[in-house]
């Protein structure tokens, strides 16, 4: 397969449990969150995610969500991102990858 990665590749991305503490509205933007998730030891990270059409803040507020940790922070909308929520997408639907059962913050995925 040629889009195939090494293990050693995949272990350098930092996936890490969240637990979502907030989220509002970026301003201007019909699609954009700004969602604050405790990463434990991690400390809290903000995080920029275009699923306001398909979520409601107050269903989200105590969620599991799955981080990538590492990610290279980017401005998006004049918020800084520091990390990308993990969703799978359901033709255009965004569904948060979750977990079944509540998991410390700041737990590796692996």
């Amino acid at each position: 397969m040629s889009n195939s990665i090494s293990f050693n590749d995949f272990m350098k991305i930092d996936l890490r449990i969240g637990v979502v503490k907030s989220v509002e509205r970026i301003p201007g933007s019909n699609k954009l969150y700004k969602i604050i998730a405790d990463l434990g030891e991690l400390g809290d990270r903000q995080l920029v995610a275009g699923i306001a059409e398909y979520y409601k803040p107050e269903d989200l507020i105590g969620k599991n969500i799955v981080v990538v940790a590492n990610l290279e922070s980017k401005k998006i909308f004049g918020v800084v991102s520091e990390g990308m929520l993990l969703a799978a997408d359901d033709n255009g639907v965004p569904v948060l990858i979750t977990t079944v059962k509540p998991v410390k913050p700041g737990t590796r995925v692996r």
